[in-house]
């Protein structure tokens, strides 16, 4: 029988994830990559893989992705790794380079941008050594791992999940397990067993990373929220509906 090809972000927040994927043996019933949030996007919508944690933005893009999950990469608050850095306050920055990984997050910061700083700014797209770039009035977008080492530099660190909850009121959903195509039941029920065994098994999987720049029980318990529930699915319903704004 031909596996199902499931493509996952390489960033330490899918780690317990991938930990229950290993952990329980359903890792040998599948054919997973690894890679950042746009190329598994790019992969989804060239057919190239089934499954993909994908920058929700992408949701957008094809009436046919839908989400297969229970589990998904969310915040209810601060989420620590998807920021604004900046060398000044919010009210100085003039130019925004956007962080080339994920669609999801740029989007977010335009959005956040716009109607809740209410601030014009120039958009600049990334290049694959841009935080050096971060510099008077020109702030950036960046994401994941490289965002733990850039907290540590930046004086001005803009939350972007933290500054949706307060534009909102609602939580943030990143990324989300989305299918291209009919997936079997009984193999999305032993999927999200997978899921749901590391997210059970937090200190095994902590124990098992060697990470200085961040507490990753802290990450994994107050910044990351896995569960994709109803008020996870009504912050994605508001961020799609101000996408589909942004492109009338």
């Amino acid at each position: 029988m031909k596996k199902i090809k499931v493509a996952a972000v390489s960033y330490l927040n899918t780690k317990p994830l991938l930990y229950g994927f290993e952990r329980n043996g359903f890792i040998n019933s599948i054919d997973l990559v690894q890679d950042f949030p746009a190329r598994i996007a790019a992969m989804l919508l060239n057919d190239e893989i089934d499954i993909g944690l994908v920058p929700v933005a992408v949701i957008s893009e094809n009436k046919a992705f839908h989400i297969v999950s229970d589990y998904c990469i969310g915040s209810l608050n601060e989420v620590a790794s998807v920021c604004l850095f900046s060398e000044v306050p919010i009210e100085q920055i003039e130019t925004v380079i956007l962080d080339y990984q994920s669609r999801t997050s740029v989007q977010l910061c335009k959005i956040l941008l716009k109607h809740f700083w209410k601030k014009h700014v120039i958009f600049k797209n990334a290049e694959l050594d841009f935080r050096n770039q971060i510099s008077g009035t020109t702030a950036a977008v960046v994401i994941g791992d490289r965002a733990f080492e850039q907290r540590l530099t930046s004086p001005f660190v803009y939350d972007l999940a933290a500054s949706w909850k307060d534009f909102t009121g609602l939580p943030f959903v990143f990324a989300a397990w989305v299918a291209n195509k009919k997936i079997d039941e009984a193999f999305l029920l032993k999927f999200n067993e997978a899921n749901a065994y590391g997210l059970q098994n937090i200190a095994e999987v902590v124990s098992k990373i060697d990470y200085p720049l961040y507490d990753l029980k802290t990450y994994y318990t107050q910044n990351i929220s896995y569960n994709f529930d109803a008020l996870k699915q009504k912050g994605l319903n508001t961020f799609l509906n101000y996408l589909k704004e942004s492109d009338q």
